[in-house]
């Protein structure tokens, strides 16, 4: 993969309505790309025809979802391969999508009608949807599940992935979860670390978690904890260039246990902080944490910002 391959040239947002598609196109301005909302999937060709005619043309984002004019998932497919042969371009798609829960939450709190729903519930609209598009999903090539994320973590985590400096190395993503809440949709590499002690059940420790200097040093203590992080590196760094090298731009690496409080967000900060370490572009974050006060739900953006 040449450094050139690292800032894709045309990002195509797409996903469930009501994931964020808004709050993503939106991110995406602020790093420099030139967004396109709705597009007709008729004119993706025609676009990135002169994206590519045009030798100063920037970077390009374009949201489409089921919404779009004469918009279908083996269309977008046969469009999206066209426009790589075409036009030489690194064409990156970027699925959004959210748990039922969180959509219906979304919807009803918005009043807007689902556009799948007619006058059937939301919850009839949601589900026909995502059966429509389960194949785009399964072919994307980053998947952000925003159900739990606040719009600072999104924003973060779309800076983390487009804007990566020109480093030919694959853009990595490292978070920590809760198995009682759900294995992440988007993670590439699953790591359950509940075989480490569990500092909940250290009265002084319970109430802090993986980012308190404390915790991290009871679970260095571990006697298994020193030969697992060496082991776990020696391994990244063996799988990581071979990945790159099949082509694959994007990485997420979760680690799991219990609550997603205490070994996983300590893990998912270390190695996080190792591969930054090792010159990779790393970006790490919690999706169990309760978010800071401050800090608000992406549902609880503004209004418009809702897609």
């Amino acid at each position: 993969m040449t450094s050139s391959e690292a800032s894709p040239s045309l990002v195509i947002v797409t996903g469930m309505s009501g994931a964020g598609r808004s709050t993503a196109l939106a991110a995406l301005e602020d790093l420099g790309y030139e967004a396109v909302d709705n597009l007709p999937l008729s004119f993706l060709s025609r676009l990135a025809f002169a994206v590519g005619e045009d030798g100063t043309a920037g970077k390009i984002a374009i949201g489409l979802d089921i919404r779009s004019r004469d918009f279908g998932v083996a269309a977008l497919q046969s469009e999206i391969q066209k426009v790589q042969r075409a036009f030489d371009l690194k064409v990156t798609t970027l699925f959004l999508d959210c748990s039922d829960d969180a959509l219906m939450r979304r919807f009803t709190e918005t009043r807007r009608r689902h556009p799948l729903a007619g006058d059937r519930p939301v919850s009839d609209g949601i589900r026909s949807e995502r059966r429509a598009i389960a194949p785009l999903a399964e072919s994307s090539d980053i998947v952000i599940d925003t159900s739990d994320l606040t719009i600072w973590d999104f924003k973060q985590r779309m800076a983390a992935l487009f804007s990566t400096g020109g480093s030919s190395a694959a853009a990595i993503t490292v978070m920590s979860f809760s198995f009682r809440r759900g294995v992440p949709r988007e993670a590439d590499m699953v790591i359950d670390v509940r075989f480490l002690k569990n500092p909940h059940y250290d009265p002084l420790l319970r109430d802090m978690t993986g980012l308190d200097d404390a915790v991290g040093a009871a679970i260095r203590e571990d006697p298994d904890y020193s030969g697992f992080e060496s082991e776990l590196t020696t391994l990244l760094k063996r799988i990581l260039p071979r990945y790159e090298a099949e082509g694959k731009s994007y990485f997420t690496l979760a680690f799991g246990c219990t609550g997603g409080k205490h070994r996983s967000v300590f893990l998912a900060e270390t190695i996080g902080q190792w591969l930054k370490d090792s010159g990779r572009p790393a970006y790490s974050y919690h999706r169990d944490l309760p978010p800071p006060v401050s800090e608000s739900k992406l549902e609880d953006d503004a209004k418009e910002d809702r897609t």
